[in-house]
């Protein structure tokens, strides 16, 4: 396990060319004498395991971010390097149809009525950042769906040919754990080729790709431990138990996705760049501490500056808060 500050500061410990579950991080952890008080909690109430088909992706930043986006017309990295970065951006949706998908698995042999009376659950797990509607980058979000990134990225790195997509590497910060993608055109396979491919239908892969989406099986959704999971009586429904009046923490996993742009811009039309633009409140926590957070009517007067002639001014509102 290697160790570095990284651009942003912070302290990174990470495993290039693989997604390692968190029992071998651990191991990594120990084996190394590193101090993280996080992995190694041996206290953790029993949580799900849910399997989440993401179709979009994020890119959060703040006001001399989206002001470089807005000039290049697209996101290329500000710091000169060869990586652009996006999230997997879980909603709502995604999070009720993992969790009909985990209550089919788990519990293949359910009545009607036994479905009938089962009650919405996972939503009280999803309380990592991953999941989080507030922003711990900036003020202004860019959510887009992932086949027009990648359609993008196509035609304007790859000349038409499907990118490349490649296990990058696992990080491991303070209480994150980050499963990194690497995205790339196929001219560059020779330059990337120690990575390992991202698979596509192994079922024991931390992320794999498939049919257009991001298969992403989290194995710590929660950050903070509030609630256990329990299985019904009848052992055909499950539920969350909870809150506790003393809280276990432990690490959260999320996915990130580098595309490798070489210090060039993936670029988009500007009406499409305002369309995925959406406002983010301040997370409790930063990533960057001293990062700058405008106010709702800051962002207002900076969109108008910056789309003065968007369809969509005269009409609403150009920021909605997410």
């Amino acid at each position: 396990m290697r160790t570095r500050r990284n651009r942003r500061g912070r302290l990174e410990h990470f495993l290039y060319c693989q997604h390692s579950r968190l029992n071998h991080l651990k191991q990594e952890v120990q084996r190394c004498g590193l101090e993280n008080q996080y992995i190694v909690s041996e206290d953790i109430p029993p949580y799900p395991r849910p399997e989440f088909h993401v179709s979009r992706v994020k890119h959060d930043t703040e006001r001399r971010g989206l002001c470089c986006i807005r000039v290049d017309d697209g996101f290329g990295d500000p710091h000169c390097q060869v990586l652009v970065w996006w999230s997997l951006a879980v909603g709502r949706e995604e999070i009720q149809e993992a969790e009909t998908r985990l209550l089919e698995e788990t519990c293949p042999n359910r009545t009607e009525e036994q479905a009938a009376r089962q009650r919405s659950f996972l939503w009280r797990f999803a309380s990592s950042p991953a999941f989080s509607e507030k922003s711990r980058l900036g003020s202004y979000r860019f959510t887009f769906p992932l086949q027009e990134v990648l359609s993008a990225y196509s035609q304007q790195f790859c000349s038409g040919a499907p990118p490349i997509m490649r296990v990058f590497k696992t990080s491991l910060y303070k209480q994150e754990v980050q499963y990194s993608v690497l995205v790339h055109s196929p001219a560059n396979q020779e330059l990337f080729s120690r990575f390992p491919l991202l698979p596509d239908d192994d079922p024991d892969a931390v992320c794999a790709y498939r049919d257009g989406r991001f298969i992403w099986r989290p194995e710590a959704m929660c950050k903070t431990h509030s609630y256990e999971l329990i299985r019904g009586p009848d052992e055909n429904q499950m539920d969350a138990r909870g809150p506790m009046k003393h809280p276990e923490f432990y690490v959260w996993d999320n996915v990130a996705v580098a595309l490798h742009v070489d210090r060039q811009v993936l670029r988009f039309d500007p009406d499409q760049l305002r369309e995925n633009l959406r406002f983010c409140w301040r997370d409790n926590r930063t990533i960057i501490p001293r990062t700058h957070f405008d106010h709702f009517c800051r962002a207002y007067s900076l969109l108008r500056h910056l789309w003065p002639r968007h369809s969509w001014l005269e009409k609403e509102p150009p920021l909605r808060p997410t």
